[in-house]
């Protein structure tokens, strides 16, 4: 078992880089099974999902080969089947990803149901009931779902949530399909966009990229590609908080501005600033945080939703925020019901938060923390605790940290540069 050991209260300071964006790179490398020939993926973080993911491929027969620390070669033309019956389904939520480009392929597709964060109920009826749209048929033996086709043909499908993974799926599954798929509700987050743009780059013919409505006719097969995962803007948002409550100057690399537009507008509300500058982002020190009422002088609220709105994965990172600003600010999580849980540990080391259901809570700030054991229950609420820890006094232990690897690539390593006092221990 290894925990992190974190010594808060130390200033940080100095430039980090932003790694290659997890939510991009995991369809990215599902995707490489849509084609016989080797397609490059570049930026790929190497975190535990990614690897993961990568041992699920090269149980399937898939070629992998590392070209560099984040760049790798995957070449899919000697598949063994399609019957996934590997542990990692079981602990990865990506692996559902595998059953798009798998059927485009097979005729018959058997995997167990994904894994992954324990941060509520996550459905899988969206993926399904399109699947069943496009012409195939779903089933459930054996604690495996089971998916079975004869011809994929394309239509106009309505997705009844906008989930990210359900419209990469289907999205995958339309591009080998016959005639037109018209894809409304997508969700349109950047990460699904550049997948979308990779499939593009292999031959794929999709229109309103970007936006919540895709237009995707079907070719006859897709070809290799060279392609570069974006940044990581849920990674970035997490940096521009670790320097504003510890009141550190920071510089942060490898961004992209246009994806940080909502983050923007919701730190302000806490009284976070910061400059975008060509493809970094600098977060100026010593930063007085403040809760910004409503206009009517109202206590004000953050809440998520689908891209362009707040994101969800950034929900557990904000709280710490407000905990270190001075006012009131309600949150209001909307996606998952499991997801503020986690709070129980900052109120532990001081934080002043009322649980007000599953899925709101009251943060009044500025509490002073201090360091606590604790245990990481999902990579984003383990990253939001070792920001609490290095703005703390005292000494903190977060333990299950592979939880957290699963998402942060050399995060020691990135803290220990900006001077954090963090350490992996082995016990």
């Amino acid at each position: 078992m290894e925990k992190y050991v974190i010594e808060g209260g130390h200033p940080l300071s100095g430039s980090v880089t932003i790694s290659g964006n997890k939510n991009e790179a995991l369809p990215a490398i599902a995707a490489c099974l849509l084609t016989d020939e080797p397609v490059t993926l570049r930026n790929v973080p190497r975190i535990g999902d990614v690897n993961s993911m990568l041992d699920i491929m090269h149980e399937l027969g898939v070629e992998i080969e590392d070209l560099d620390k984040n760049d790798v070669r995957l070449c899919s033309r000697n598949l063994k089947g399609s019957e996934l019956d590997s542990d990692k389904c079981r602990s990865l939520r990506a692996a559902i990803l595998l059953a798009g480009p798998l059927i485009t392929r097979h005729d018959h597709v058997s995997m167990p149901p994904p894994g992954g964060d324990v941060i509520g109920r996550r459905r899988l009826d969206t993926h399904f009931t399109a699947f069943e749209s496009l012409g195939a048929r779903v089933s459930e033996k054996d604690k495996k779902y089971i998916i079975e086709k004869k011809t994929l043909v394309g239509q106009d499908i309505f997705l009844e949530e906008q989930s990210v993974t359900a419209t990469e799926n289907v999205l995958m599954a339309a591009v080998l399909s016959k005639g037109e798929t018209v894809l409304r509700n997508a969700a349109c987050e950047p990460h699904v966009a550049g997948l979308a743009r990779m499939l593009v780059a292999m031959g794929a013919k999709i229109e309103g990229i970007g936006t919540n409505i895709l237009h995707i006719k079907g070719v006859d097969k897709l070809s290799g590609t060279d392609h570069t995962i974006g940044p990581d803007y849920l990674e970035t948002g997490g940096y521009i908080t670790l320097a504003a409550v510890t009141g550190s100057e920071m510089t942060i690399q490898n961004v992209n501005p246009h994806d940080l537009c909502v983050i923007k507008s919701t730190y302000r509300k806490l009284g976070v600033a910061y400059e975008t500058r060509d493809n970094a982002v600098w977060v100026p020190s010593g930063q007085k945080l403040e809760i910004q009422p409503d206009f009517s002088g109202d206590v004000p609220k953050i809440d998520d939703g689908p891209w362009p709105a707040f994101p969800t994965d950034l929900m557990s990172i904000v709280i710490v925020g407000a905990t270190q600003a001075s006012g009131t600010v309600l949150i209001f999580e909307k996606m998952y019901d499991g997801r503020m849980f986690f709070v129980d540990y900052l109120v532990s080391m001081g934080a002043r938060i009322v649980l007000c259901d599953p899925h709101r809570v009251v943060v009044v700030g500025p509490s002073q923390l201090i360091g606590s054991q604790m245990q990481s229950p999902d990579i984003r609420a383990g990253m939001a605790l070792i920001i609490a820890a290095l703005c703390a006094h005292g000494e903190s232990s977060i333990y299950n940290i592979r939880q957290i690897d699963r998402g942060y690539e050399n995060l020691e390593g990135k803290l220990q540069g900006l001077g954090a006092k963090i350490r992996r221990v082995v016990e």
